[in-house]
């Protein structure tokens, strides 16, 4: 039974010169908390194409538990391009697999008995995975974490959907761009940064906010605790699936009974040793 689920968008991001790696923050999560010794899961569809029987090898290979549907239409799949720095942009396909991922029997079974659930704005842009990730959520246990990613992409979310979320999740994954935008949407005016996510902290009742800087470094707020590390210096090869990792690490310490300042410490290492590779789940 899994016990650690990630909800939402599983594709094939496409590099340039047409290289294919395994993508969508949803099974980044699940896959290195899973590298902890948790079962993880990712739950989400694919089409009845090469491509996605594909992606299921793929993920069969790795061991990567997963609850993938095959529905009516294509496997995801984004064109990644890289600046010079490393990071990624993104052009993602629309009406896509992932964008239609049924509720079943199973997929209720897992929420029911899980510790940590993970989803995110970007698989609520068609209303039928918004549905089943609302259902499912409601299905969760109310001592387990609820983890939603902002992972604002494109134009691919409201302010509608991120209040939605909030409300039905306890822990929450920010980067400094998105809450830069977060402000703008909330009309937050001239909040920093610290105090947008404190702000956050208390006006919706979270347990926890993750927020990352990128090189420069990152926080993790509790009510009753402040965390901050400096990024570790590396050579940046991609930061595609480095927040993912942050917060998969993250939890999975949480889980295992480490303090905040230990959990912090894990999440900033492993997502400093991807930023060094090729890919979310090197």
């Amino acid at each position: 039974m899994a016990s650690i689920i990630g909800l939402g968008e599983i594709l094939w991001d496409i590099f340039p010169g047409q290289k294919k790696v395994l993508g969508g923050a949803p099974a980044n999560f699940a896959w290195h908390a899973s590298r902890f010794g948790f079962d993880g899961c990712i739950m989400s569809a694919v089409g009845n194409d090469e491509l996605g029987l594909e992606l299921l090898d793929v993920l069969t290979k790795k061991g990567l538990n997963f609850l993938i549907e095959t529905v009516g239409h294509p496997t995801g799949t984004v064109q990644v391009s890289l600046d010079s720095k490393g990071v990624p942009q993104y052009k993602i396909c629309e009406n896509v697999a992932w964008d239609n991922i049924p509720f079943t029997g199973y997929a209720k079974e897992l929420a029911i008995n899980c510790k940590a659930f993970y989803f995110g704005t970007l698989a609520q842009r068609n209303e039928v995975s918004r549905a089943t990730t609302y259902r499912l959520l409601e299905l969760v246990p109310k001592d387990a974490y609820r983890i939603f990613d902002i992972n604002l992409r494109q134009h691919f979310y409201s302010k509608e959907i991120i209040h939605e979320s909030l409300l039905r999740c306890n822990v929450l994954k920010v980067n400094d761009e998105e809450v830069a935008e977060i402000s703008k949407l909330f009309e937050f005016g001239g909040m920093s940064e610290v105090e947008i996510c404190r702000y956050l902290l208390n006006a919706y009742n979270l347990d926890i906010i993750m927020e990352t800087k990128g090189a420069i470094g990152s926080y993790v707020f509790t009510q009753y605790e402040t965390s901050y590390l400096d990024t570790p210096k590396v050579r940046v090869v991609s930061t595609v699936g480095a927040g993912d990792s942050f917060t998969g690490s993250f939890i999975a310490a949480m889980l295992q009974g480490h303090n905040l300042q230990k959990a912090h410490q894990r999440a900033v290492e492993v997502s400093a040793y991807v930023c060094t590779q090729h890919g979310g789940m090197p």
